[in-house]
C-alpha cells in the first residue's frame, strides 16, 4: 500500500512538474519522499540494490561532500558549485538539458539495479 501510495504521489507531482514547473517539491517533499523510499529498501532488504537504482541521488551527494572536504582540506573547490546540477549550470548547460541528462543516467542506473536485483532472484524463482 505505502509503495502504491508513493507511486501515485510521485507521477501526480511530475505531471504539474514538467517545464516550467507549476508545484515546486521542495525539501520537505523530498526528505519524506527519500525517507519513504529508504525505509521500504530497509524492509524488504534490497538497501545496496536501492542505492544503485537511487545512485543518482549519491552521485549528487558525494559532488558535496567531496566539494566540502577539498575547500576545507584545500582551500580549493572541485566543482564550480555543489550539488552537482549547479556546477552544470554554472558551465552554461540549459536547465532543461541538466534534467533530460540527468534522466537518462538515471534511467540506466534504476536498469542497472533492476537488473541485479532480478538476476539474483532469477534462481529462487526458477527452483
Amino acid at each position: 500500500m505505502l509503495c502504491a501510495a508513493v507511486i501515485g504521489a510521485l507521477v501526480g507531482f511530475l505531471w504539474w512538474n514538467t517545464s516550467p514547473a507549476k508545484i515546486f517539491m521542495g525539501d520537505t517533499g523530498s526528505l519524506a519522499l527519500g525517507g519513504a523510499i529508504a525505509g521500504m529498501t530497509i524492509v524488504s532488504r534490497t538497501e545496496i540494490v536501492g542505492a544503485i537504482i537511487g545512485g543518482l541521488f549519491v552521485i549528487i551527494s558525494l559532488s558535496v561532500i567531496i566539494q566540502v572536504t577539498s575547500f576545507k582540506a584545500t582551500g580549493k573547490r572541485v566543482f564550480r558549485m555543489a550539488p552537482l546540477q549547479h556546477h552544470f549550470e554554472l558551465k552554461g548547460w540549459n536547465e532543461v538539458t541538466i534534467v533530460v541528462r540527468f534522466w537518462i543516467v538515471a534511467g540506466i542506473l534504476a536498469g542497472i539495479g533492476l537488473g541485479i536485483f532480478y538476476l539474483d532472484a532469477l534462481p529462487r524463482l526458477t527452483s
